[in-house]
């Protein structure tokens, strides 16, 4: 049984599809619109639900606001599996994502609403589910101290984290000493290392620090050489969300006791699922869904 706290942020996606980005004072027809359920923290959470199974118990915490996003909001993590016990409601708008979706590729402003009023401050039972996990994912879009504290309190009790510096901030280098895992792109990677050099920043963090690459696939350093874990081609239809299953996926294969390699080609073929279809969470897969794909590995093992 897996016990996994994914901590972060849920929002509401507003995703317009164009085939011309308006320039400044210009306004252009889109292609179409939807709202769909996003967010990092809820992305991540949804693509671990999605794998999970009725032994496992994944929880989330963070907050909505209350207007009339919050119970869409909560019932959409419901119905993936999720625990939501521990989110909260907040005198705040929910946290909204302005998604940009042209030639295949996102452009996006997010605005934290009730994600920035996350105060760890005020939990109590809170802890307590924490402390029983096995591993907590965080990642950037509640504030940086809260993240803080809970990766020390992690580190204290032992506890396995899983941290994606998403959006890249210039406190996420405070995270390193109490995180297990660090998964930048290789954009905030450049970002929270300015002019090292990739392979020399691997081996600095070996089995810690692990970056993706976009086509290319994800690299990490073993402790000995630096390992390439190629992605698999093909023919994307929306990239939204893709990372964030790739994390989620990833966060999952390390609580089924799959070795670091193992669990990034586990995260890589989720991910090449994930652009298959539309939304940051539409094209997310079920474990069946997985296992129905010739790159899945039967010595995985997954229940």
């Amino acid at each position: 049984m897996s016990k996994i706290v994914i901590i972060g942020s849920i929002s509401m996606d507003l995703v317009m599809v164009t085939n011309r980005v308006p320039n400044q004072g210009e306004t252009v027809f889109g292609q179409s619109f939807s709202m769909v359920p996003g967010g990092k923290g809820a992305n991540q959470a949804v693509a671990v639900g999605r794998l999970s199974s009725e032994k496992d118990q994944i929880t989330v915490m963070g907050a909505v606001g209350n207007d009339s996003f919050g119970p869409l909001l909560l019932d959409n993590l419901k119905a993936n599996n999720l625990f939501v016990d521990h989110v909260g409601t907040v005198p705040s708008s929910s946290g909204i994502a302005q998604i940009t979706l042209f030639e295949q590729d996102n452009r996006i402003i997010y605005c934290p609403g009730a994600n920035g009023l996350v105060d760890t401050s005020k939990w109590t039972e809170e802890w307590d589910v924490i402390a029983d996990a096995e591993l907590v994912i965080l990642q950037n879009e509640i504030p940086h101290l809260e993240n803080l504290a809970i990766a020390k309190f992690c580190k204290e009790k032992g506890i396995k984290i899983l941290y994606n510096p998403a959006p890249s901030r210039e406190t996420d280098l405070e995270m390193l000493p109490y995180v297990t895992f660090m998964t930048p792109n290789q954009h905030e990677c450049q970002e929270l290392f300015p002019g090292r050099q990739l392979d020399d920043l691997l081996k600095e963090y070996p089995n810690q620090l692990i970056v993706t690459l976009g086509t290319k696939g994800s690299t990490y350093c073993d402790g000995q050489e630096i390992k390439l874990i190629p992605a698999i081609k093909t023919e994307a239809v929306d990239t939204t969300g893709a990372g964030d299953t790739f994390n989620g996926a990833f966060g999952m294969g390390l609580s089924k006791r799959l070795d670091i390699a193992q669990a990034l080609e586990f995260a890589t073929l989720a991910s090449h699922l994930s652009v298959q279809k539309f939304g940051a969470q539409g094209g997310m897969p079920t474990i069946e869904e997985m296992k129905g794909h010739p790159a899945y590995v039967e010595t995985w093992n997954f229940e």
